[in-house]
C-alpha cells in the first residue's frame, strides 16, 4: 500500500524563483505542494484549537525578513503556525540570521571565526573604537540582502551609528588575494553541503554579489574539509536547518561574513548545476514523516525548474491584497553613511533605477561612487554612470537602491524613483506632494 503524499507548505508572500523551484520539487518528489501566500492563508484560534487554511503537514519557511515592511509581523505570523506544524528554518532561527550582528553573537559563541567586529550605538563609542580598525574598513546596517547597505569606508569618512533609521555596524576588510575581490558561497541542507561557489566582484565593485554582477565558479568537489566544517557548524550555531553560509579567505585563515536563511540559488546553480530545491523538499517531506527515493533527489538536483507551480493560489481581488499608493510626487527620506535629508521625488515607472542630485548625494555620505558599465536600457543614456548606495524611506518603506548620481539643480526634482524603489507601490499620478514647488519647471 502506497503511503499518502505529504502537502508540504511554502510560506513565501514573493514570487520568487526560488519557491518555485520548491514548489515544484516537492511535486517532482510525488508529493503535493501547497504555496502559502498572503491571497490564501488563514489562521484562526477556535473550540477544537488551531486552524490552517490551507492545512499542510509541514511548512518551509522563505518569509524574506530582511526586505518586509514588518519582519516583527512576518516572524510572528511564521511563529504561530511553527506552535502546530512542523518548520524547515524555524521562523526564530530565520529572523536571528537576519540581523547580522545578533548572527554574529551565535556564531561567536560557538566558535565560528568573523571578522573583527563592533556595533556603536552612539558617536562616542563609535569615535572611540574605530581608530582600532584599520584605515580602509566596511560600514553595515546590521539588515541588509544582495549586498545592500554596506559601504567600504576609510577613517576619513565622517559615520554616525545609524543609516536612515537602521543600525550600523563597523566589521573589518578581509583582504582577499587575486585581483578581484571574491568570496565563497557554500549552500548547506540538513547538515549537508549542496554546493559551493566562489563569488567575484564585478568591475570596480567590491562586493560579490550576483545580483550585483558577479561572476561565480563551482568548487563544490574542491571544497576545502575545513571551509565544509565551518558552513555546518555556521548553520547550526544560528539553528538554520538549511542556509547559503558567505565565507572570505584571509590571510589568518577563513571568516564567516553571513548566514542567510533564503539565500537565492540562481547563481549556484548556473555555477556549479546543482539545485538545492530538491534537498529542501526533501528534508521537510521526511520531517512530516513522509519517504523520498534518494536517487530521484539527485536527479532533480540537476536541473531548476522555476516555471509557475501548479500549486499557486488564484489571486483574490480583495482591498486587503491591493498595492499602497504614493503619488506622482512624493516626500522622500533620503539617508547615507552621514546624514539623514528630506527631499520631493517624482515617480518615473520607466526608468529602472534612482536618480539622485549629486549634491543631495554628497550631502548625506551616499557612496562610495562607482561606475555602472551595463548596457544601456530603454532608460539608460550611457553606458559608464556613477552610482552611489542610497537608503531612500517613502510611505513607511525602506530600502538600499543604487542611485545614479547627476546634476540635477536645473531640475525640479533632486531624485527621479525608479522602478527599484517603487515595485511594490501603486501610482496615483493625480496626486502630488505639495511643498511649495513651482510645478510649471519641467523635467
Amino acid at each position: 500500500m502506497t503511503a499518502a503524499p505529504v502537502r508540504v507548505g511554502v510560506l513565501s508572500f514573493h514570487d520568487s524563483k526560488e519557491s518555485k523551484a520548491i514548489c515544484n520539487a516537492v511535486e517532482d518528489l510525488g508529493h503535493e505542494p501547497v504555496w502559502l501566500r498572503e491571497t490564501n492563508v488563514l489562521v484562526r484560534f477556535t473550540d477544537e484549537g488551531f486552524v490552517l487554511e490551507p492545512d499542510v503537514d509541514v511548512v518551509i519557511n522563505r518569509l524574506l525578513l530582511s526586505t518586509a515592511t514588518q519582519p516583527a509581523e512576518a516572524a510572528g505570523f511564521a511563529n504561530a503556525i511553527a506552535r502546530f506544524r512542523p518548520i524547515v528554518n524555524h521562523p526564530d532561527a530565520a529572523a536571528l540570521a537576519s540581523h547580522k550582528i545578533a548572527a554574529g553573537a551565535a556564531l561567536v559563541a560557538a566558535g565560528v571565526p568573523v571578522p573583527e567586529t563592533a556595533l556603536a550605538l552612539g558617536s562616542g563609542p563609535l569615535a572611540r573604537v574605530r581608530p582600532e580598525f584599520s584605515a580602509e574598513h566596511v560600514y553595515k546596517t546590521v539588515v541588509g540582502t544582495h549586498g545592500g547597505g554596506a559601504w567600504k569606508v576609510d577613517r576619513s569618512d565622517l559615520l554616525t551609528g545609524t543609516v536612515g533609521s537602521r543600525r550600523a555596524f563597523l566589521q573589518e576588510l578581509v583582504e582577499t588575494e587575486g585581483e578581484r575581490p571574491r568570496d565563497l558561497r557554500v549552500y548547506v541542507v540538513d547538515d549537508a553541503v549542496v554546493g559551493a561557489m566562489y563569488r567575484y566582484a564585478a568591475e570596480e565593485e567590491w562586493r560579490t554579489n550576483v545580483s550585483r554582477g558577479g561572476s561565480v565558479e563551482d568548487v563544490t568537489t574542491s571544497l576545502p574539509d575545513s571551509v565544509d566544517g565551518i558552513a555546518r557548524r555556521a548553520t547550526a550555531a544560528v539553528g538554520l536547518d538549511c542556509a547559503g553560509v558567505d565565507l572570505i579567505e584571509g590571510a589568518d585563515g577563513w571568516y564567516v561574513l553571513e548566514v542567510n536563511p533564503t539565500a537565492g540559488f540562481r547563481g549556484l546553480f548556473r555555477a556549479t548545476g546543482r539545485s538545492p530545491a530538491p534537498d529542501i523538499a526533501a528534508l521537510a517531506i521526511e520531517r512530516a514523516g513522509g519517504s523520498v527515493d534518494a536517487d530521484r533527489v539527485a536527479a532533480l538536483r540537476g536541473t531548476l525548474d522555476d516555471s509557475i507551480p501548479s500549486s499557486v493560489p488564484t489571486r483574490g481581488h480583495g482591498i486587503e491584497d491591493e498595492a499602497p499608493t504614493v503619488g506622482l510626487t512624493e516626500r522622500v527620506v533620503v539617508s547615507g553613511t552621514t546624514d539623514t535629508k528630506a527631499a520631493v521625488g517624482r515617480a518615473d515607472t520607466g526608468r529602472a533605477r534612482t536618480r539622485i542630485d549629486l549634491q543631495l548625494a554628497a550631502a548625506v555620505g551616499a557612496g562610495p561612487i562607482r561606475v555602472d558599465d551595463s548596457r544601456p536600457g530603454r532608460d539608460e543614456t550611457t553606458q559608464r554612470e556613477p552610482i552611489v548606495d542610497v537608503v531612500v524611506g517613502i510611505a513607511g518603506t525602506e530600502r538600499t537602491v543604487d542611485a545614479t548620481v547627476e546634476d540635477r539643480s536645473a531640475a525640479t526634482y533632486p531624485l527621479v524613483l525608479g522602478r527599484d524603489v517603487l515595485d511594490d507601490f501603486r501610482i496615483d499620478v493625480g496626486s502630488t506632494y505639495d511643498d511649495g514647488i513651482d510645478e510649471r519647471r519641467e523635467e
